[in-house]
């Protein structure tokens, strides 16, 4: 019997989850429910309000309406969700490929300010193999979009690699890089764990714009006079760049596909992050979509991403 090739197939997760929290920005209660669903459904926010669905928004850049502290999506008649970016770079970082995403509030749960708790979720219930190939968008040639001193690039590549720079005026951060290929095994222990961060002195300013109501030192890593004000400290070694790798799996979610691509960011941020994405899609020279081979059998050997690129 010949080993299975990793990837061919689509996904979803294997059963119904459950979560609850509050958003981060609102402070309000949210409850989340992950439903499965069949192959070439995509991710989905299933916007409910007393038990009823009153918007369906699939998770996809031509749907973002807002790019201040957290990612935006929303549909026309003006119902929105914010803050998917974590939720969704756990689905998209552990491969999930289909997927609704119900939920009866304004914005995702922040949880503990990183995508643990939603790849913890994924985890206990586990992700079900689909009948149909897996697609992806591969990109053909490089896209860059500047921004100041901040830029973001997409170039081809057979896989998926990560490459994130940052810069902040303190010495509790300073300049930060890493780069890694993102595989679900890197997703759940390089960069799930990694939680949001902010400035006491931006807090009062926040607050005045209805932001951050939901903010605590449960949730947020809070830098104060060049020094972590929480008392457990960081969890691991440059937790803040780790952070902006996460934002940017999440963000990257949104091209609908997983991406063969590399992605290069330097001072970056949702903005960037979607201006790169809006930027490849508009030059239709720049990208196209493949899929893995169709698998006959349960038990087939799984393409290389080299020979996913190369379209074989």
């Amino acid at each position: 019997m010949s080993k299975r090739f990793i990837g061919a197939r689509q996904t979803t997760i294997a059963r119904e989850i459950e979560l609850h929290g509050k958003g981060v920005h609102s402070g309000a209660p949210v409850s989340v429910r992950l439903h499965p669903v069949g192959a070439n459904t995509g991710i989905k926010f299933l916007v409910s309000k007393r038990g009823r669905i009153i918007a369906d928004i699939p998770a996809e850049v031509g749907y973002v309406k807002n790019l201040t502290l957290c990612t935006v999506i929303g549909d026309d008649a003006g119902v929105s969700v914010g803050t998917v970016e974590h939720l969704l770079a756990a689905l998209r970082g552990l491969s999930v490929d289909n997927c609704y995403i119900e939920i009866d509030s304004k914005e995702v749960p922040i949880m503990d300010g990183s995508a643990a708790p939603f790849v913890e979720a994924i985890d206990q219930a586990g992700i079900r193999e689909l009948p149909e190939p897996r697609k992806y968008i591969k990109v053909l040639k490089p896209i860059r979009v500047e921004e100041g001193e901040c830029w973001g690039e997409l170039m081809p590549h057979s896989g998926f690699h990560l490459d994130v720079e940052i810069s902040f005026d303190t010495s509790v951060i300073g300049q930060q890089r890493l780069a890694f290929d993102v595989s679900p095994g890197v997703f759940r222990h390089e960069l799930s764990i990694a939680r949001t961060f902010g400035f006491m002195r931006d807090v009062e300013k926040l607050w005045k714009a209805g932001l951050a109501l939901g903010a605590s030192l449960d949730n947020t890593i809070a830098i104060g006079d060049d020094r972590i004000l929480n008392r457990e400290g960081l969890r691991c070694p440059m937790e803040f760049v780790r952070h902006k790798m996460l934002d940017a799996v999440g963000d990257l979610a949104l091209a609908g596909y997983p991406l063969l691509g590399a992605y290069r960011s330097v001072c970056g941020g949702h903005r960037l992050n979607a201006g790169v994405l809006k930027a490849l899609f508009a030059d239709a020279s720049a990208w196209t979509i493949v899929q893995a081979p169709r698998v006959r059998e349960p038990f087939l050997r799984l393409p290389t991403a080299m020979a996913i690129a190369a379209g074989e």
